[in-house]
């Protein structure tokens, strides 16, 4: 799929993992991403018009094999998070009052980085959801940057999609693996915004 300046824009917003195992007092947690749950809230309840779409993904474990390690890496390996119907599997209750238009669970027996690797209750994938939806361009946003975010907006652009990172409602595990990642997305094309500049 390739896209043309004159093409009209049907963006979607995909809202990656927000979820309380990734929050501080999760089994995964990252400083500041409960007030970042809480950011992309209100952003999406401001701003839902802008998108013909909303989706979320959440990591949704249940063997997925090496990823999990009762001594974790922390680069390919990590602790149990993202346990498959448990609490902190849930979307973050900052969420309550998204309803998004399809949520995709992912992870399940794999590492699951990308939005891209999951799938809905009807068992369709994102680029499915996004070509149904006559989908441009993707507006990423979510936990964490440095991981699942850059994935699932590298994947948007191999896909073919246009795709921003709003940086302000994102962070990183640590601001060094922010910023080689936010140069991994520069590299492949990815814009990398502010919401506020939008």
């Amino acid at each position: 799929m390739s896209l043309t300046e004159s093409e009209p824009v049907r963006r979607a917003l995909v809202v990656v993992d927000v979820q309380p195992t990734f929050c501080e007092g999760g089994e995964l947690a990252t400083e500041g991403a409960n007030e970042i749950a809480y950011r992309v809230a209100t952003y999406a309840a401001a701003h839902r018009d802008r998108y013909t779409t909303v989706l979320t993904t959440q990591d949704w474990h249940i063997d997925p094999g090496e990823h999990f390690s009762d001594h974790p890496d922390f680069v390919d390996s990590w602790p149990p998070h993202g346990i498959a119907n448990s609490p902190g599997a849930e979307l973050h209750p900052a969420l309550a009052e998204l309803h998004p238009d399809a949520r995709l669970k992912k992870g399940q027996y794999s590492h699951g980085y990308s939005g891209f690797d999951g799938a809905d209750e009807h068992g369709r994938s994102l680029a499915t959801i996004l070509a149904e939806a006559q989908v441009t361009d993707v507006d990423v946003v979510g936990l964490v940057e440095s991981h699942c975010v850059k994935h699932t907006a590298l994947d948007a652009r191999r896909a073919g999609l246009r795709a921003r990172v709003l940086t302000d409602l994102t962070i990183p595990v640590s601001p060094e693996q922010g910023r080689t990642a936010e140069q991994e997305l520069t590299a492949a094309g990815v814009e990398l915004r502010d919401s506020a500049t939008l």
